[in-house]
């Protein structure tokens, strides 16, 4: 697990190419990681009708910033604590 955070990057890229990566955590097998055909994937949507292509783009929508509570920063510095 520890190699998997530190070098997340690379094991997907490994994923990425085709490589079945296996996550263990103190030896014990917990999460593979696989690269999936996204492309094969919408296209085979596609073709059997459970996916339609848009016809327009969206519009980027941004959602309005909210005021920081005191609670927001405190769970902000509980998960920096935890990492």
């Amino acid at each position: 697990m520890s190699a998997l955070r530190a070098e997340l990057k690379q094991w997907i890229e490994r994923a990425r190419d085709g490589e079945e990566v296996v996550v263990t955590d103190r030896g014990q097998p917990v999460a593979r990681l696989s690269g999936i055909g996204t492309a094969d994937l919408l296209q085979s949507l596609v073709r059997d009708g459970l996916l339609t292509p848009a016809t327009v783009e969206r519009p980027l929508v941004t959602p309005p910033e909210r005021e920081r509570s005191p609670r927001d920063r405190v769970s902000g510095l509980v998960r920096r604590i935890r990492r």
